[in-house]
């Protein structure tokens, strides 16, 4: 939920080494990807897709009233879902899946579902934004350890650190492939593109920081310091960093793999363009 290529190469790696690991059965997942909200996660990349025309150098209503259509073809939740089900079915160890599932499976951890999946899907970016922000400078004033708990729990989620890195790979896979397609025309290799995006990575990796942090403090604010730091705790956990590690790997593995099919759908609304 890596610099995303050694993290995407750590999963594929995972998927040739047979016997690496007791990996858990269909149905299991299946149920995992329910109780954990992993699955509404996945369904929320579809709202990802309106800046896939901005990566572009052009707008959605270039496309025309086909975009909504097109975007929801190509993001359909059972094409994600089964994307990521083919994956964890493959390397999310057993005993891995039953830790995250029993915690999520308590009273806490079903409101902090529910909780998440409401900020997953939810269209009021800037409502979220503003609320969160005030929150984090209402702790900061009274020095609220809430503000700590926060921050580690962004941080364990994340474990690997590497959001800015996977969000690179997939605007690099997407503009290659919307080259491939003929969608636009770019005047610089694949080895050009990833250094020009490595050059506005720590200011990305502080953007994401600051919006994951207040992010969190929106979407938790209905929970108690106890509450908070019971769940920061629980994400902490050596277990449940390797299956967020995993989820992030698989989440960037079918946003990636939907942008490039993407970019292919969008040879047919759009001609040629220099970029």
């Amino acid at each position: 939920m890596r610099a995303v290529r050694s993290c995407l190469a750590t999963l594929m790696l995972m998927l040739m080494l047979p016997g690496l690991a007791a990996a858990a059965d269909r149905a299991k997942v299946e149920d995992f990807l329910v109780v954990t909200g992993f699955d509404v996660a996945l369904e929320s990349i579809r709202l990802s897709a309106s800046s896939a025309p901005q990566m572009l150098g052009l707008e959605a209503q270039d496309f025309g009233s086909e975009w909504t259509r097109l975007t929801n073809d190509v993001f359909a939740t059972d094409v994600m879902h089964d994307l990521a089900l083919d994956l964890l079915e493959k390397t999310l160890e057993d005993e891995l899946l039953t830790h995250a599932a029993d915690f999520y499976a308590t009273d806490l951890g079903q409101r902090l579902v529910e909780a998440e999946n409401a900020s997953h899907m939810s269209d009021e970016d800037e409502l979220k934004q503003e609320s969160g922000a005030a929150i984090i400078a209402g702790l900061s004033s009274i020095d609220s350890p809430r503000l700590a708990y926060l921050e580690r729990m962004t941080t364990a989620s994340d474990s690997a650190g590497t959001a800015v890195r996977a969000i690179q790979e997939v605007q690099v896979r997407f503009l290659m492939a919307a080259i491939g397609a003929g969608v636009i025309e770019l005047q610089m290799d694949e080895a050009d593109l990833r250094e020009l995006l490595a050059n506005d990575e720590d200011e990305m990796k502080a953007e994401i920081a600051a919006s994951a942090l207040i992010g969190s403090a929106y979407t938790y604010q209905a929970f108690s310091d106890d509450e908070v730091l019971e769940y920061t705790e629980a994400l902490e956990n050596p277990k449940m960093r390797k299956v967020y590690d995993l989820m992030n790997a698989v989440q960037y593995e079918v946003m990636a793999n939907r942008f490039e099919a993407l970019a292919v759908a969008m040879q047919r609304l759009q001609p040629s363009q220099e970029l």
